[in-house]
């Protein structure tokens, strides 16, 4: 996974969060105070245990971190540099999840499952990505490169580089291209997304309005054709009448 050591590696856990959270003052507030850099700490030492089949032992000690931090990670996940679990209630990440660098993930965010077989069932998640609080990400599926997943959403099939998804089932609402603004490399603006439904409403009030319009300018030419065709055309009053009273007269 890295050539890193793994002081380097639990250095790197903690520092990232000054780049993530403005409300981290110290190193000393991150190690005492922050569960989901804790969960992310004793993950490195049970993801150890698991590699060298100590697999009770790896089972043993993530079942301590979880009582103790909310956070239930799979000694068998595979995790990059520098994940950030923020908040980290209700986090859960299984055994075959595969995790890049610089990834972000939000409270009560699940990577997970969908098939009992013993094969690659969690999804892999690439570096710089961002994941919503309450997403769920199912299935052996892949979410490219700085990819964002608004909070609540459920993603069940590949998303590629560079993209947002948002909704149930996810669906991908707009794609940004290769450009990160933030110097680290982590796009945090995970508010700023469009919203589907207002647009949606949108774009049916103005096709509503354009068809009042064509409707009404419909009926306008239908009554001048009615008039010059009316043999009684005393009894007509084009523009004014309506047709139900042209009717009646005639």
């Amino acid at each position: 996974m890295s050539n890193l050591t793994f002081f380097k590696q639990w250095h790197e856990d903690v520092h990232c969060v000054f780049g993530r959270d403005p409300a981290a003052h110290n190193v000393w507030e991150i190690l005492l105070t922050y569960s989901g850099v804790h969960a992310v700490l004793i993950h490195r030492i049970s993801h150890r245990l698991w590699k060298a089949n100590w697999k009770l032992s790896a089972r043993m000690m993530a079942n301590i971190a979880k009582t103790f931090t909310n956070v239930e990670i799979h000694p068998g996940a595979t995790i990059g540099r520098r994940l950030f679990i923020d908040h980290a209630l209700g986090v859960v990440i299984g055994e075959t999840t595969e995790i890049g660098n610089d990834v972000t993930l939000y409270h009560g965010v699940t990577l997970g499952g969908t098939t009992w077989h013993k094969e690659k069932r969690h999804p892999t998640i690439g570096n710089n990505v961002l994941i919503g609080a309450g997403a769920k990400i199912l299935g052996a599926i892949t979410l490219g490169n700085n990819v964002r997943v608004g909070a609540n959403s459920v993603v069940v099939k590949d998303v590629p580089p560079c993209c947002t998804v948002v909704g149930i089932p996810g669906r991908i609402i707009q794609t940004k291209g290769t450009q990160i603004q933030n110097r680290q490399g982590i796009d945090l603006n995970h508010h700023l997304i469009p919203d589907p439904v207002g647009k949606a409403i949108s774009c049916l009030m103005e096709r509503i309005d354009e068809l009042e319009a064509k409707q009404a300018l419909l009926n306008e030419t239908s009554l001048e054709e009615d008039c010059d065709t009316c043999e009684a055309e005393t009894l007509c009053t084009p523009k004014k009448d309506s047709p139900v009273k042209l009717a009646a007269r005639h």
